[in-house]
């Protein structure tokens, strides 16, 4: 380009340079454009979706994963939402009719508990209100989140069917629910059973292992002693004899609390037992244990060492073998009330190991699942009730009646209580407590409350998986033959889920609470067993249906019993599972609509959901409908701070999503998404934000320049593929190969595997290659020159691929450059990738450029070093001599090597094993245009100082202005 003349009689050829025009800016100024780009997109799910019905498309369904409606959205939210609208937008974009319809989930535990405080607030306890009021603000509640995560949801750039969106709390999803729920009752897959479930005294509900976290804990562990009172006659004559010490038999436990309620000890068959003598306690200790010189126990052989060493025993020996089987024990408390005055008998049990312990199993079959199951499969059937709801001993407790196991009040709400410390003391007073410590371990917590859990025996409502059905397979054979048949990404999900489903009990799906889909039946109070009567469930849907959840409370059983008289049923007022309700979504959303299709194509949400919603429905479809719902799944990590530590509020490594967006854009965090591996957890923050901004101003620049280059293009200029330069024939080969990739990554849900070689593209084939090259012909080149037209209609295949293959990732960003270039084609959304001509593809053509680059590498590092050593100005001022093997130069046949330098000429010398370059000064006049020196400049006498190509461009120029 032509700098200021020093002649004044020398003309400004400035006006004649075809430098590139576009008013699209620079700086994006997203925050503020894009809520104008919402604006006119307006309806743009429901346009896209005629637009492909019209055309006949083919339907992909994917069902939404109903997030909880209470709160702001956080990264997690973001991250999520941004995944799926990457999913909706890119099967539009391929040409797909996609399905789409955003849900929320809305009854259980936090919602209740935010109400329960608002009462409190204004002095009424939950028991002062009606359950119709109760659930009314928990219904407003939830609807006041519900609009607000959809609000910025759409800020998001998410698109979907939010007009017909979905919630759990709808009537209508409300008798969904219950239905599903009859179909389980009906064909007899449901049960009620008395047995050991995690219980959150603090929520005072039962839980199910989806509702589990687990986070470090440290608990008392106790070694306790329980003296043998019984033997079968083949063990020793002086086991029991009174000259020696009555031998016990030792248990380990990290729950003292239990032992009230011990009924049994668990010993493996197959683990090496013996009676071990003390005979020696250690000395110069701060306090006197509680083992005695004489004193005989009972452990493992494994892990007798480990157990003296803990008790302070000094010196012990081992008597002989032992057979547990046949011996009974006294409870270790049975000296301080007769209530403990009964025998514990010794049950073999295949859960006992010796790997940590005393090779002995404290068995509680109130309070543990192994232990229900010793304790019944030895033909036990009274399970005693300890813990009442609260999480205190009830009052027939013997010693420790209504003292608590975890506190549910004041401040030390979700704390262990006294029963613990109760128990240990009533030990030592029995002379039962052999030692004690304390144990840093993984414990259940509910997550909701992030309280301790414990195991308690209470009668719940189950469904079977382990009952065979009307194919004579079970519900768990079912589910594990669909995982089977499910895609997954990644795949290693499959496993996952699978081991869970494997291991898992029955399901557990009733609650203790009052904001829930309830549990809507009768039970015939003589057998216990649930009604089957289809009159009976038509008429509590079509109540539930109406009036939703509240008229299963409110009406009179006598409306929905009919003939049966009420006063022989009991009715269930307990609530479903969550899960439940949300595994029954897809029949609400997919089934009984013409647009879309059951099963969805693709179940999309966090990791965590294996044991969630994926699992919940997975269970509720094979239960009821023989299969999964979905045919895949796909599932993405947590997001962490930038330094790989989990996000907290207390810690301030938040990042809000809404500051993101006000600050930067939505753009900016959709393209942070798009460019993480989702599969595994992220990382976000200030730094990472940054680093994706510089990567958006990469592509905006990207394209403002293509905008520029291509300002005014038409389709006369338009130039066919045999008249491309080689240069033109490998950008175009590039983009063949990159329209492959970006098809498959988005078949397969990679997006990173769109945007990261998009970037690399921009970066280097176009922006450091391409552009760089084609700038002196863009800018000087005659309008009509076959190489200029060659390079606008190569800049126009990109622009248009460029727009389309990033519209579903920065869509605001796209559509704004698409209008800019098109204000009358519509939005940039609408569109399909065009389609790529198998005849750019040119395998040759990439691998002569791929030889050029290894050249041009060399070339560029020594320019850059003569231009710091001040040899240089710029590449135009060069004329280097570039020195190397034969071969190397081959790929420049036909080129023009100067061109390629970006240098005002260039001369290729063959000779040596490597590539060297000498930077030589360009010895001609300077073509006060194009600023290149070469041989011509003042060639043509019109025009003195031009170059003869420069010369000529603006004889053109003169002439048509």
């Amino acid at each position: 380009m032509a700098d200021t003349a020093d002649n004044s009689t020398t003309r400004d050829y400035r006006d004649t340079v075809f430098l590139p025009e576009t008013p699209f800016p620079m700086r994006g100024g997203l925050p503020q454009k894009e809520p104008l780009i919402l604006e006119q997109w307006g309806d743009l799910y429901s346009a896209l979706r005629k637009a492909r019905q019209d055309q006949g498309a083919p339907l992909f369904v994917l069902h939404d994963g109903p997030p909880y409606a209470n709160g702001d959205i956080h990264i997690g939210h973001a991250l999520n939402k941004t995944l799926k609208d990457f999913v909706v937008r890119s099967r539009f974009l391929l040409g797909y009719d996609v399905d789409y319809r955003p849900g929320w989930d809305c009854h259980g535990l936090p919602i209740e508990w935010k109400i329960e405080e608002e009462f409190r607030k204004q002095g009424r306890r939950k028991d002062e209100v009606s359950k119709s009021e109760f659930r009314a603000a928990c219904r407003a509640y939830a609807g006041k989140y519900i609009d607000l995560q959809r609000d910025q949801f759409i800020r998001l750039g998410v698109t979907g069917d939010f007009a017909n969106r979905y919630a759990t709390m709808d009537y209508a999803s409300e008798a969904a629910i219950v239905g599903e729920f009859h179909k389980f009752k009906n064909t007899g897959q449901l049960y009620r059973g008395s047995k050991p479930v995690m219980w959150s005294p603090v929520e005072r509900t039962a839980l199910a292992e989806a509702e589990i976290e687990y986070h470090d804990h440290v608990s008392p562990t106790v070694w306790v002693k329980f003296p043998v009172t019984a033997m079968t006659d083949d063990h020793p004559d002086d086991l029991l004899s009174f000259q020696t010490a009555t031998p016990s038999i030792v248990i380990w436990t990290t729950t003292p609390w239990t032992l009230p309620a011990n009924r049994a000890i668990a010993y493996g068959p197959a683990i090496s037992y013996g009676l071990y003598e003390v005979t020696g306690v250690q000395t110069g200790l701060e306090f006197e244990p509680w083992v005695k010189t004489g004193d005989r126990l009972i452990l493992a052989d494994k892990l007798a060492d480990e157990v003296m060493q803990a008790a302070k025993a000094g010196t012990w020996t081992r008597l002989y073998d032992i057979d547990p089987n046949g011996l009974e024990v006294a409870h270790p408390l049975a000296e301080l009330d007769p209530g403990y005055g009964f025998n514990v008998p010794l049950l073999d049990g295949d859960h006992v190991t010796d790997d940590a312990g005393t090779g002995f199993v404290h068995t509680a079959p109130g309070h543990g699942a192994d232990d229900y199951e010793v304790w019944k499969a030895h033909g036990h059937h009274e399970v005693p009730e300890t813990v009442d709801p609260d999480g205190a001993y009830y009052d027939h407790v013997p010693l420790f009646a209504g003292l608590k196991v975890l506190e549910t009040e004041g401040k030390k709400t979700g704390k262990f209580g006294p029963a613990n410390g109760a128990v240990m003391d009533r030990l030592i007073e029995a002379g039962n407590l052999l030692a004690r410590g304390r144990l840093e371990h993984s414990y259940p917590h509910s997550w909701r409350s992030k309280a301790p859990v414990i195991f308690r025996n209470t009668p719940q409502w189950f469904i079977k998986l382990d009952k065979p059905l009307d194919d004579d397979v079970t519900l768990r054979d079912r589910a594990l033959k669909s995982i089977d048949e499910t895609a997954f990404f990644p795949e290693g999900g499959r496993n996952r889920i699978r081991a869970m489903v494997e291991g898992r009990p029955d399901w557990l799906i009733s609650r203790q609470r009052a904001w829930g889909t309830p549990l809507a039946m009768y039970v015939d109070k003589h057998t216990g067993q649930p009604l089957h009567d289809e009159g009976v469930d038509a008429r509590i849907v079509a109540a539930i249906e109406a009036g939703g959840a509240d008229a299963w409370f409110d009406t009179p059983d006598s409306e929905f019993l009919g003939l049966y008289d009420p006063n022989n049923y009991e009715k269930v007022e307990d609530i479903l599972d969550v899960w439940f309700d949300s595994g029954s979504t897809h029949v609400f959303t997919l089934e009984g609509r013409p647009d879309t299709a059951w099963p969805a194509d693709l179940y999309l949400e966090g990791s965590d959901q294996h044991r969630g919603w994926f699992q919940a429905s997975l269970l509720e479809g094979c239960g009821t409908r023989g299969r999964a719902p979905f045919k895949a799944l796909l599932t993405h990590g947590f997001t962490l701070d930038q330094n790989g530590e989990k996000m907290s509020k207390s810690r301030g490594n938040t990042t809000d999503p809404a500051t993101v967006i006000k600050e930067s854009g939505a753009d900016i965090l959709r393209l942070w998404v798009a460019m993480v591996d989702y599969a595994e957890d992220q990382r976000i923050g200030k730094e990472i934000l940054q680093t994706t901004v510089d990567a958006y101003r990469k592509l905006r620049n990207t394209v403002r320049y293509l905008l520029g280059a291509l300002n005014g293009f038409t389709e006369d200029e338009r130039l066919p593929l045999d008249q491309m330069p080689p240069l033109e024939r490998y950008i175009l080969h590039r983009l063949w190969e990159l329209d492959g990739q970006v098809r498959r990554a988005y078949e397969t849900y990679r997006f990173q595997d769109v945007i990261r070689p998009v970037l690399d593209f921009c970066s280097g084939d176009l922006s450091a290659l391409y552009f760089d090259i084609r700038k002196d012909s863009l800018y000087c080149d005659r309008p009509d020159a076959i190489r200029r037209r060659a390079a606008r209609t190569v800049m126009d295949e990109v622009f248009m691929r460029l727009t389309a293959w990033l519209a579903p990732l920065t869509p605001f960003t796209m559509d704004e450059a698409w209008t800019t270039r098109f204000p009358d084609a519509g939005t940039n959304c609408a569109r399909v990738i065009p389609d790529t001509p198998a005849d750019w593809r040119n395998d040759a053509e990439a691998a002569r450029w791929g030889r050029i680059e290894t050249v041009l590498e060399v070339v560029n590092e020594a320019l850059e070093a003569a231009r710091r050593d001040k040899i240089i100005g710029g590449a135009l001022d060069a004329w280097p001599t570039v020195t190397g093997p034969a071969e190397a130069f081959a790929a420049f046949e036909g080129l023009d090597a100067a061109e390629i330098f970006r240098t005002s000429g260039a001369e290729l010398v063959p000779g040596g094993e490597a590539v060297t370059v000498q930077v030589k000064i360009a010895d001609y006049p300077k073509c006060a245009r194009s600023w290149r020196r070469v041989p011509d400049v003042g060639s043509d006498p019109e025009f003195p100082d031009l170059s003869a190509r420069d010369a000529d461009a603006v004889r053109w120029w003169d002439a048509h202005h």
